[in-house]
């Protein structure tokens, strides 16, 4: 199967056929470094990281480029404020934003550009645009000329004419037209600035991602992208500033990111339900929060909350105590099973692991579908499960497959960032509960009724007294010899 990407432009999935054989150019618009990053920020940050692993995994060498505003008004507000200089207020939050991506699970980008490092070139690119007609330049602000570029509207899917009508008054009057945006903006008493044509000034935001992205992937890129919040009206007016600056398409396939809600409410600072990823980390595990990033299509929006935080756990949980369980075989076993008991499930499972690679492709190949994905990994993990549940002894064919299995989670997670550590140490890492909301003696008492049911073969009680126990923060570890159990938060 092709990979196909949903390309934002066209609103269809496309097989993905890069510019360059076996050579990826990627941009994911990156953050405007005035505050911590929230949920929002790891979202798009996650989707982009996967993007880029997979692309890698298929054996296509990616240069990935995602910048750093760190000059912008907020920026400059946020200076003032604290007395401090733009670069200082930059610089923190920029090593703040590497301390979450990197908890994340995030790789660095191939470059990571500051926007502030290329204001030369920004200033030649707007007089480019001022010298072929399509920009020009009043009190020392220079302004984009929105009508004079053929097609202004084609991503967001927006006309000139509704535009017009539902443009908000803007503060600069000069503009020769309001749906003008600013290229090149001139400085105020006190605020940053570089020596231009026009005087002293500051780059407009729209135009720092064109010149980044064009000068260090080229005139023409494979892949740009950002969360849904960005198609209007900065990427609309990327494309326009650089196609009408190069002549040629800026962009070929566009990728965007849905929104995060927070209990099913849009995430805002006024309704007090905004959570920077600092802020959640303290409840909750970082790979925790990456699978449940990772559990919806990232073109959907996803929900966030304490229930969806548990359910991630909890597979998280899954995933590791079957990685133990098979460390715990491969360490133990004493010989190979003779008995044909149980050969169905057997065959479930060596099917399951022939096929796993093809079935976690198949799904990474529709667009990403890191849920699709994820849901591959779960069913193996089944597949484990039950084959490992009740056994003490192994045939060389399980072990051979069990090792194959435990490849293969590993394998796929690393495409998703997940699953990558020692099991024992990650669970290590799991604070305890001091209060546990369960004694130590009431947990026996259900970890032995559990053990009843599964030797009765009753599953579903199994799987409600382990659900309860988690609920009340307790995490149980099967292994062929024992039920281990520990507190985790």
């Amino acid at each position: 199967m092709s990979l196909k990407i949903y390309n934002s432009m066209t609103g269809e999935k496309e097989v993905f056929v890069p510019l360059s054989e076996k050579k990826v150019k990627m941009y994911a618009c990156g953050v405007t470094v005035y505050d911590l990053c929230h949920i929002g920020h790891a979202r798009s940050a996650t989707v982009f990281d996967i993007i880029r692993r997979y692309l890698e995994y298929r054996g296509f060498e990616v240069t990935f480029v995602k910048n750093f505003t760190d000059i912008d008004d907020k920026i400059i507000n946020r200076a003032r404020e604290e007395k401090k200089t733009c670069e200082e207020v930059a610089s923190l939050y920029i090593r703040e934003y590497y301390e979450d991506m990197h908890a994340l699970g995030v790789k660095d980008a191939t470059v990571e550009p500051k926007a502030t490092q290329y204001v030369q070139e920004i200033i030649e690119m707007t007089s480019g645009l001022i010298e072929n007609g399509f920009a020009y330049e009043i009190g020392g602000d220079v302004y984009f000329s929105v009508r004079k570029f053929n097609g202004y509207g084609k991503l967001s899917k927006k006309n000139i004419e509704e535009l017009e009508s539902g443009a908000r008054v803007e503060v600069d009057e000069r503009k020769k037209d309001p749906l003008d945006f600013a290229l090149w903006k001139a400085s105020k008493p006190d605020e940053p600035f570089w020596i231009s044509p026009w005087g002293k000034g500051r780059p407009g935001w729209h135009i720092e991602c064109s010149v980044m992205s064009m000068k260090l992937l080229g005139e023409s890129l494979d892949i740009h992208g950002g969360g849904k919040d960005l198609i209007f009206p900065h990427h609309e007016n990327e494309i326009a500033q650089s196609e009408a600056f190069s002549g040629k398409f800026f962009a070929r396939y566009w990728v965007h990111n849905g929104f995060v809600n927070i209990n099913n409410e849009k995430m805002s600072k006024s309704l007090g339900n905004f959570f920077t990823i600092k802020d959640i980390f303290k409840i909750y595990p970082p790979e925790a929060v990456r699978l449940f990033l990772l559990s919806t299509h990232y073109r959907s929006p996803i929900d966030f909350s304490e229930e969806n935080l548990k359910s991630a756990i909890s597979g998280i949980e899954r995933v590791y105590t079957t990685l133990l369980r098979i460390e715990e075989i491969k360490r133990s076993r004493s010989g190979q099973r003779s008995a044909v008991s149980g050969q169905r499930s057997t065959n479930n499972f060596i099917d399951k692991v022939k096929n796993f690679k093809a079935s976690f492709e198949e799904a990474m190949d529709d667009d990403f579908n890191s849920a699709k994905a994820l849901g591959k990994i779960f069913e193996l993990v089944k597949e484990i499960n039950i084959l490992t549940g009740d056994k003490r002894e192994f045939s060389k064919d399980e072990m051979n497959f069990l090792i194959e299995a435990e490849k293969a989670i590993t394998k796929s997670g690393e495409v998703l960032g997940l699953f990558q550590e020692n099991p024992e140490e990650w669970f290590k890492k799991a604070k305890p509960d001091a209060e546990g909301g369960i004694n130590e003696e009431d947990i026996k008492k259900l970890i032995e009724e559990r053990n009843e049911a599964r030797k009765k073969k009753d599953w579903q009680m199994a799987d409600k007294i382990r659900k309860t126990l988690l609920e009340k923060n307790i995490s149980l570890e099967d292994t062929p010899s024992e039920t281990k159990w520990r507190r985790i938060k």
